[in-house]
């Protein structure tokens, strides 16, 4: 399955030229009986398989080694969101080793007894783990020095500053019946900025409510707050 996508676009250039580099490591390799076996019935009864943990174990053991300090992260529905601000740490980072479960789960003694944290790119469940690292994987990767064309083209993005991005145009001016706003086409630039802002704001505050919460409280200033003095009758009628 990997590269992938990983191996298109601006992730698979820069793995051309190595500024990034990826180790698939096959766990069926790492099986013992003929059948190379990575999983065994849920211990207590229930549908489906479960990884087995000395086979996982033996995989994780030759990704690692001894003195490997990479986070180890276990691609799972249960685990804590996946944000653009550790995105942003594990790109700063040496690395990381991503496991990819499948069937039911993997077993629980190997999360614990090789350190791997659990980590979710969203309220549901997919097929194995090997889609949901792709995702962190191209979220990292971009973020790396030299992958993205222009390094300030990702300051402005989505969750980049607490909120969702601005509404993006270009070419032709008229489409359809619709146009480019015009803040966008008169050449002043505190207003551009302004508008895009305010814009960010909007769209954060409408669509992702928590987000825009979290925004405020790290801005001091609580919803509730800002509520109240919107609602407040002025004075002057």
């Amino acid at each position: 399955m990997f590269p992938g996508p990983l191996g298109l676009s601006l992730a698979g250039k820069a793995l051309a030229t190595g500024l990034w580099t990826l180790e698939p490591i096959d766990i069926r390799a790492h099986a013992h009986d003929k059948h190379r076996s990575v999983d065994d019935t849920p211990a207590g009864g229930g549908p489906g398989m479960v990884m087995r943990a000395d086979v996982l174990a033996r995989a994780v053991d030759v990704a690692v080694g001894t003195d490997d300090a990479r986070p180890r992260l276990a691609m799972s529905p249960r685990g804590l969101p996946l944000t653009q601000s550790r995105v942003a740490t594990l790109a700063k980072g040496a690395g990381a080793v991503i496991l990819c479960g499948r069937f039911e789960g993997v077993d629980e003694r190997l999360i614990e007894g090789r350190g791997f944290e659990e980590v979710s790119i969203g309220d549901y469940v997919l097929s194995g783990g090997e889609i949901a690292a792709f995702v962190l994987l191209d979220a990292c990767v971009r973020l790396l020095p030299g992958v993205m064309g222009k390094e300030a083209s990702g300051a402005e993005e989505s969750f980049s500053q607490g909120l969702l991005e601005y509404p993006q145009y270009t070419r032709p001016q008229l489409w359809e019946g619709r146009s480019i706003p015009a803040v966008l086409t008169s050449g002043d630039h505190a207003k551009v900025d302004a508008w895009r802002r305010a814009e960010a704001e909007r769209l954060t505050r409408t669509r992702r409510p928590d987000l825009w919460a979290a925004h405020l409280g790290a801005a001091g200033k609580p919803e509730k707050a800002r509520t109240r003095r919107a609602n407040k009758p002025r004075r002057d009628g």
